[in-house]
């Protein structure tokens, strides 16, 4: 198997981390954070403290993932102090995981471009569990040979590889859409579950019979069963869908589309870090929508 190096090794990188490990891939991790570190290093990865060391760990035709958070954190991984762009070599390839803006792809494409670097932009979803156990879904757009060089790193990665086209940027563009429509059922299953409380209905039964009527969606499901229960330890945070919420609402203003939920779905989420949620599971919606006012 090839190397593969990882930045950033939170809930989602994490789990990459420790299931490539665990098939046998040689995986290099840099994080920040020395928790992160640690956890990487206890599931057999080999740590570095920097983008460039992680890419100076690869070989000449394997891949580094970035399985950071924003645009920003991109660029200064990449073409930052100490990036990976030092050392990254003419043949690699940087995989792009987080949920950025399309042009933020085709930016970070073109910089890799010119020093002959390729990028497959593969934007992932499903939440740690299904990263863990290879499950997740990941949402491919790069030329079609790229793909099938990486075919064996991805296949380890994902069960749910979906080509949606050659072009970086199309990857983000699906994915944005995936997460305001995420977004939307989130906060009308908290709305719902806040609405069942007012009425003085019992909120598991109530969640039992939309889990097998027509208001059933995973998210809700997922986040509310977790609210029920007052756990609210971050799986996901409030932050991560007021982000992609706020761009896919930036995505459609861009083509001159206005829905009409988007913006108020990206601004409940606005709402719910302004109240102090930012940090929580996304799950904490429930709490604030049964607040009054």
């Amino acid at each position: 198997m090839a190397a593969v190096a990882i930045i950033g090794a939170g809930n989602m990188g994490g789990a990459m981390v420790a299931r490539l490990c665990e098939l046998g891939w040689a995986v290099t991790v840099c994080d920040l954070d020395p928790v992160r570190q640690a956890q990487a290093k206890e599931a057999g990865a080999r740590l570095v403290e920097s983008p460039a060391e992680a890419a100076a760990a690869l070989g000449e035709a394997d891949v580094l993932i970035l399985c950071v958070v924003t645009a920003e954190q991109c660029l200064e991984v990449l073409f930052g102090a100490n990036g990976a762009t030092e050392c990254l070599k003419a043949g690699q390839v940087v995989m792009l995981c987080p949920t950025i803006s399309p042009e933020d792809v085709e930016n970070i494409g073109s910089r890799l471009a010119e020093l002959g670097v390729a990028c497959i932009d593969a934007p992932m979803s499903g939440g740690p569990a299904r990263a863990r156990d290879g499950s997740m879904s990941l949402m491919l757009a790069a030329p079609v040979a790229l793909i099938a060089q990486h075919e064996s790193l991805l296949a380890a990665l994902s069960n749910q590889l979906i080509r949606i086209s050659e072009r970086p940027g199309d990857g983000a563009r699906t994915k944005l859409v995936n997460n305001l429509l995420a977004g939307i059922n989130l906060v009308g299953a908290a709305e719902a579950m806040a609405l069942a409380e007012k009425l003085g209905l019992d909120l598991g039964t109530t969640l039992d019979v939309i889990e097998r009527s027509s208001g059933q969606s995973w998210i809700g499901s997922d986040r509310m069963r977790r609210a029920i229960a007052g756990d609210f330890e971050p799986r996901a945070h409030v932050t991560l869908l007021e982000k992609d919420t706020g761009l896919a609402v930036q995505a459609a203003r861009a083509v001159g589309f206005e829905g009409p939920l988007g913006q108020r779905v990206a601004s409940t989420f606005a709402r719910a870090h302004a109240a102090g949620l930012a940090d929580l599971d996304d799950a904490a919606l429930f709490t604030l929508l049964r607040k009054p006012g």
